[in-house]
């Protein structure tokens, strides 16, 4: 099962380096035998519920190398959760 392994070390990645996850909604081999995925998670949660605040999403592009490690990442978008996605 490569791909939960994908989804376990990014989960993992995130939770501890930037916020936990809300949702992986994309995931793709990459041009270098890595892998690239689209990942979804909850910004500034507490301060926006402090001021009674719609929650922010961020949209995050991130890479991994053939050992399904993450090599990059980077928030392709922020928008409030309740916007509709335009990227479809």
């Amino acid at each position: 099962m490569e791909i939960k392994k994908i989804l376990g070390n990014v989960t993992d990645f995130f939770n501890e380096y930037i916020a936990p996850v809300h949702k992986i909604t994309s995931v793709e081999e990459s041009d270098n035998n890595g892998w690239k995925l689209t990942v979804e998670v909850i910004e500034e949660k507490e301060y926006m519920k402090k001021y009674a605040k719609d929650e922010m999403l961020g949209v995050y592009d991130v890479y991994l190398n053939e050992e399904k490690e993450v090599t990059s990442y980077k928030r392709r978008d922020i928008r409030y959760r309740s916007s509709l996605n335009q990227d479809v």
